[in-house]
């Protein structure tokens, strides 16, 4: 678990403190991340922590090679992954002024900054939302089944255009006479 000490970093003598960590992920974010990753390997933190009154701000870069399910049909799908993200610390509760002119600010409990929930929680914000297999993407596949098909929304316009609607379908031979007079 990558835990750090608030009044550590807040007391520390240097202005800036390094993490440099290959990071282990936890059986329980496993659990809570089943139906949105399937597998996530070789995941890296780097940054550092800093104070900077009331904060002791954290600012971070992670790379992961996870396994999402594909959007379309479930099928696995190997990405790498590398975001960055930010966060305050705080020893009091943020003030509502404080709250809506930070971006997060998390309230620290027992002096423990928890580094590892912070990677988890911004590594599953960081999946995209749409993910195709090479083979969906480049082919344009979509999944189907017995009676029914999932269609492009460019193909279901075109075949809005170009249904006939009934009621009018029997009227369109109702000029045909006039053309041979």
């Amino acid at each position: 678990m990558l835990e750090y000490s608030f009044s550590q970093i807040k007391n520390d003598r240097n202005p800036l403190v390094e993490v440099d960590e290959d990071v282990e992920l936890s059986p329980e974010f496993f659990e809570r991340s089943k139906d949105l990753l399937i597998d996530a390997k070789n995941v890296h933190v780097k940054g550092q922590f800093f104070y900077d009154e009331p904060f002791v701000t954290g600012n971070f870069t992670v790379t992961a090679d996870v396994v999402v399910p594909s959007t379309r049909s479930l099928k696995p799908v190997s990405l790498h992954q590398e975001f960055n993200f930010t966060e305050n610390y705080s020893e009091v509760k943020p003030t509502q002024e404080q709250l809506e002119d930070e971006e997060t600010i998390i309230q620290v409990k027992n002096d423990r900054i928890d580094l590892q929930k912070a990677i988890e929680d911004n590594l599953l914000l960081s999946l995209p939302s749409v993910v195709l297999t090479k083979e969906e993407d480049e082919k344009n596949i979509y999944p189907e089944g017995q009676g029914w098909k999932v269609i492009s929304e460019q193909e279901h316009e075109n075949e809005v255009k170009e249904k006939v609607n009934p009621a009018f379908a029997s009227l369109k031979h109702m000029f045909d006479e006039d053309k041979k007079k």
